[in-house]
């Protein structure tokens, strides 16, 4: 396992912390936390960036439909740099300028458990559900709940997964929540008020 800073390499590479509100990495650590969010970010496209927290890290997929509480969809979800774990509270405006311009907003957020972990002698833990190409977790948000699994598709740096929405007692193939549910689970705002908000400080 590399460093924190190793890590974190591509994410420091990408951007200039003069200039965007993002967060630098901090002390980091893995503290055996368990925590999940879910960022809308109006970028080049509007999407939904789905992060795990593990290994000291957000684990990241760039999700361009976001996530489903239907089993029968399977959304596309696009492997990006690990972040540090103070992004997981970051809401607002990243330059124009910048890598990623554009509004981010905390859409979801809670904890998760690792569902491969009770599984007997094929128990995995996270770094080795991520390395095998399968991640099955149990999500407890605000607006997610239950089981979803990650599969990878295809392998590369930006390597593609799908995420999908397991068959249990949470699944809902009536609800569509990114369409429903448009406000920050950390502030209340909609995309638009927390686009308002950054042009006044800007």
């Amino acid at each position: 396992m590399g460093s924190d800073k190793d890590r974190l390499g591509p994410y420091r590479s990408k951007r200039d912390f003069d200039e965007t509100p993002e967060p630098a990495p901090g002390k980091g650590g893995d503290d055996g936390g368990r925590r999940f969010v879910i960022q809308k970010h109006d970028a080049s496209s509007v999407h939904y960036d789905f992060r795990l927290e593990f290994d000291g890290v957000l684990k990241s997929w760039a999700v361009p439909k976001g996530p489903s509480t239907d089993p029968g969809e399977k959304r596309l979800a696009i492997r990006t740099e690990d972040h540090p774990l103070e992004y997981a509270d970051f809401e607002g405006v990243i330059p124009q300028d910048e890598y990623g311009g554009g509004t981010v907003m905390v859409w979801d957020a809670g904890t998760y458990r690792n569902l491969r972990a009770d599984e007997g002698e094929n128990s995995l833990d996270m770094p080795g559900s991520l390395r095998g190409g399968l991640i099955e977790v149990w999500l407890e948000g605000e607006k997610l709940k239950g089981g979803y699994a990650l599969k990878r598709i295809e392998p590369g740096e930006k390597s593609q997964w799908l995420l999908i929405k397991m068959d249990d007692d949470e699944a809902d193939a009536r609800r569509n929540p990114v369409s429903t549910q448009n406000r920050s689970v950390k502030t209340g705002r909609t995309m638009h008020q927390i686009a308002k908000a950054g042009e006044e400080k800007a």
